[in-house]
């Protein structure tokens, strides 16, 4: 079968065939970049990167072309595209772009579920899984699986808010955050941190699960300009080793499972705060 024929023939047939082998080609390659079977750095030659898809040359093309507006990969002058070797600048920005957003998604995500009220379960159980599925797989040592994971559970959160502007602002950021979250260490008091985040998120406690939030996120940044650069963080993000190991407020162990579910807080009679 020619190029051509292989890029019609894998399609919907609906006539856009290079399109869509377009975007499985940058599926692929995404996710080569980002567990790193194409490390930072590393030129992407056009025709090598066709051969191992089994595709011609232009889905390739305007795969790689994508993924450099995603900002993954970057144009070299006259010589094609490489794999976007991450600087400190490009991880502060990135986090303080990130911060934010996402601390207050899981502020909204906590509100919603607050006004769920008997759907709290049914909002909550795929929140759950993910971080079910990240405990799996640091339990086997499956580092690229507990990312994935972890990454679905930031994606969740924002899934929960029901807002699609922030849900599209947040899926620009995605492939580099998972980006950064694979190459950086990943402690288990972070892994505790999303367990506390769930916890004040099912709980409706709107303040509690932003505040957890801001603290992950600060750790995260700080370990990640560890893991990348080495010595302390340049500026801002925490440590780590503040004492907060991810428990709840009483030192116990957080649990999120359906056997223990969190207590809600008592609802407010008075002034209700926006």
């Amino acid at each position: 079968m020619t190029g051509s024929d292989t890029d019609r023939g894998r399609t919907d047939g609906s006539g856009q065939g290079h399109v869509s082998l377009s975007d499985r080609a940058r599926e692929e390659i995404r996710q080569r970049i980002v567990d790193r079977r194409y490390p930072m750095g590393s030129r992407l030659v056009e025709r090598e990167i066709a051969a191992e898809l089994d595709v011609s040359r232009v889905p390739v093309r305007e795969a790689l072309r994508a993924l450099v507006a995603e900002g993954l990969l970057e144009m070299l002058p006259r010589s094609g595209v490489r794999v976007r070797s991450l600087e400190r600048d490009d991880v502060r920005q990135l986090y303080e772009v990130w911060e934010p957003l996402t601390v207050q998604a899981s502020r909204l995500a906590a509100r919603r579920v607050a006004a769920a009220g008997d759907d709290d379960a049914r909002v909550l159980a795929t929140l759950r899984a993910t971080l079910e599925t990240a405990e799996r797989a640091a339990a086997a040592d499956e580092g690229a699986r507990e990312v994935a994971a972890h990454t679905a559970f930031h994606e969740e959160v924002v899934a929960l808010c029901d807002n699609p502007l922030l849900a599209r602002t947040m899926e620009q950021l995605s492939w580099q955050l998972q980006l950064v979250f694979g190459l950086r260490e990943e402690p288990a008091h972070m892994r505790a941190q999303h367990a506390d985040m769930y916890r004040h998120i099912a709980a409706g406690d709107a303040e509690a699960a932003a505040a957890s939030t801001l603290l992950h996120v600060r750790d995260s940044r700080a370990v990640a300009e560890r893991s990348l650069f080495g010595g302390a963080p340049e500026d801002g993000g925490g440590d780590g080793d503040d004492g907060d190991d991810g428990s709840g407020q009483d030192g116990t162990p957080v649990s999120y499972t359906k056997a223990d579910p969190p207590a809600k807080p008592a609802r407010r009679t008075s002034r209700r705060t926006a």
